[in-house]
């Protein structure tokens, strides 16, 4: 087929030649000594960079419980040996255009976040802001039990949360005062346009219900649907006490931001009401570890 082919003589070598250069495909036996084929399968799926590797399990093995076993690995495809030469060659090159149709996705999805931080910058005052709400959510998001990739989902949902924004005017987005109603409804658009912006892209389908309704209040008078209580998807109703926080105790160019008890009892006024009051508890809780202070510390500050 032209490609280039690399072999390794056992599980361990298999990963570190994956560490060395990352292939667009891997071709694994089962039976292999110091790490199997099961577990180079596992601890590469679990990668958050590697996962995305294609993989395809050759085995002589046809016992029902190894194929299981490789399926549970997260192995994308399962051929048994001795295999047949055509059907081998034809897997690969479907496989391997999936790996460049997730290469151009993940491509895209750089891009988005590019223009996500590229909203913060126009603002010196806000810099930081959506990452902060990023790191803030996923935090809440173990607390509350969730999984290692719904927290990641909230991570990344939060940095996007304000994508929208590019839309806004600068007139409007850092206007040095009270907005004006017709400006403020301009404002609120950036749900809504974010939205737009991400609606068409496959890869970023997870993050659309925080981007558009990280505005809604639990008692329905949050825009841009007017949603109540649990109606609001959970990672909205995350990212907003993320992003209530995070709006409360930053400065702004109209006013210095709130001390930290000062915003924790805006919070806790506004649970119920506002906020999630489960997810209010859940951020209450990270005050109390030191989470909130040690994220704070972590993103850098602009000097003014």
């Amino acid at each position: 087929l032209g490609y280039e082919l690399r072999e390794a003589r056992d599980g361990v070598e298999a990963m570190e030649a994956v560490e060395d250069q990352e292939p667009d495909l891997i071709l694994l036996d089962v039976e292999m000594p110091r790490l199997d084929g099961i577990g180079v399968c596992e601890r590469l799926k679990a990668h958050p960079i590697h996962r995305l590797i294609p993989i395809v399990i050759l085995t002589a093995l046809r016992d029902r419980q190894t194929r299981l076993r490789g399926i549970s690995a997260g192995a994308d495809d399962f051929l048994t040996k001795p295999f047949d030469r055509q059907e081998l060659m034809l897997r690969v090159r479907v496989l391997l255009r999936d790996r460049e149709l997730n290469k151009r996705l993940d491509a895209t999805q750089d891009v988005l976040f590019a223009l996500a931080r590229a909203v913060e910058a126009r603002d010196r005052y806000t810099i930081y802001h959506a990452e902060r709400v990023g790191r803030y959510a996923q935090e809440m998001g173990a607390v509350l039990g969730l999984e290692k990739g719904d927290t990641d989902l909230l991570y990344e949902g939060g940095v996007l949360h304000d994508l929208g924004k590019i839309a806004i005017p600068d007139s409007i987005l850092l206007k040095p005062g009270r907005l004006e109603d017709e400006e403020y409804a301009l404002m609120r658009t950036h749900s809504t346009e974010g939205e737009r912006i991400c609606l068409s892209l496959r890869s970023v389908t997870d993050y659309l219900p925080i981007i558009r309704h990280h505005h809604e209040r639990v008692d329905g008078t949050g825009y841009p649907d007017r949603l109540h209580g649990r109606a609001i998807p959970m990672g909205a109703r995350i990212v907003a006490v993320a992003d209530g926080w995070d709006a409360m105790t930053s400065d702004r160019p109209y006013r210095a931001g709130m001390p930290h008890d000062e915003a924790h009892e805006e919070l806790r006024a506004g649970a119920g009401s506002q906020w999630d009051a489960e997810i209010v508890g859940a951020f209450t809780h990270l005050l109390e570890r030191g989470v909130v202070a040690r994220v704070q510390r972590e993103q850098l500050r602009p000097v003014a």
